[in-house]
């Protein structure tokens, strides 16, 4: 039985949700989101989404951890904000001794629904017909939950290539 970890990382929102893989089942476990404080400095915001997600990780004790890659948007103010609250989620799951897979939006998707191209209510659905039980309150949660399903589809491609 494996314990996977996916984060859909944002500076405002960052979502999380944990899964058991047995076999080819999957099981629900946890999922919920760090919200930071637009008002607050960058630093502080970046220290909150490090140390909640340290505290995910003792309490949930996960064995793998998956997250969603950066793509670039026509805002490269924004998505360096996007990568700087990566970044953080990045080194907390590193400092736990966590091998971090990345994968992108239109993987997890893909993966998912299908379609690498898929709608957040569809990304939704998926979630809740493949991990019966979730409840994931808000589409990062299920985003963060998604990853952690691309995560256990894929894991094992991830480490021959990591290995």
């Amino acid at each position: 039985m494996t314990r996977i970890i996916g984060i859909d990382p944002g500076l405002q929102k960052t979502g999380w949700g944990i899964i058991e893989k047995e076999g080819n089942a999957l099981r629900f476990l946890q999922c919920g989101q760090i919200r930071t404080n637009a008002k607050t400095p960058l630093s502080q915001r970046l220290a909150l989404i490090d140390e909640q997600i340290r505290l995910v990780l003792r309490l949930w004790n996960p064995q793998a951890a998956a997250i969603e890659e950066t793509f670039m948007n026509n805002n490269p103010a924004s998505a360096l904000l996007l990568g700087q609250a990566r970044g953080a989620a990045i080194v907390s799951l590193a400092r736990e001794g966590l091998s971090v897979a990345e994968y992108p939006a239109n993987l997890v998707k893909k993966s998912l629904v299908g379609n690498g191209h898929a709608t957040k209510d569809q990304i939704g659905m998926m979630v809740s017909m493949l991990l019966p039980g979730a409840k994931a309150a808000s589409s990062d949660e299920a985003d963060a939950l998604a990853i952690a399903i691309c995560h256990a589809h894929h894991a094992a491609t991830f480490e021959r290539i990591a290995g």
